[in-house]
């Protein structure tokens, strides 16, 4: 169980490096305004509030990686993080699009669920 968790963690962290590429690097690229359904105008207008929140969603990608680093020891850092990522997800979907919830807070609330599964297995 504690591999099957640990995979969904390095998942997560995975999507918000490519989540942190398309905010940062690709906003205002061909990749970007699919990605976030903008059009030309508004992308270059909001380039630098994209890059911020690209930023942010590094330093969640950062810390699941660090807690996966740490081996057993990395269970309260990957708990902390994916509760970040599922709270900032609910809020996203709340303000911005329900999309969020499934691609974000949904897989943070099963990796949530596996780690706490694979701590009570051991």
């Amino acid at each position: 169980m504690e591999l099957i968790a640990n995979v969904v963690v390095g998942l997560v962290g995975a999507l918000h490096v490519y989540i942190l590429v398309l905010e940062m690097f690709l906003w205002d690229k061909p990749a970007g305004l699919r990605a976030f359904g903008q059009t030309q105008q508004a992308a270059t207008a909001s380039k630098v509030l994209a890059a911020n929140q690209g930023l942010y969603n590094g330093f969640l990608a950062a810390g699941l990686f660090w807690g996966l680093s740490l081996g057993a020891g990395g269970t309260g850092v990957k708990v902390f993080f994916l509760c970040c990522v599922l709270i900032a997800g609910l809020y996203g979907a709340a303000t911005a699009s329900r999309k969020i919830l499934f691609v974000r807070s949904l897989p943070a609330a099963i990796g949530l669920a596996l780690v706490f599964l694979s701590g009570v297995q051991a």
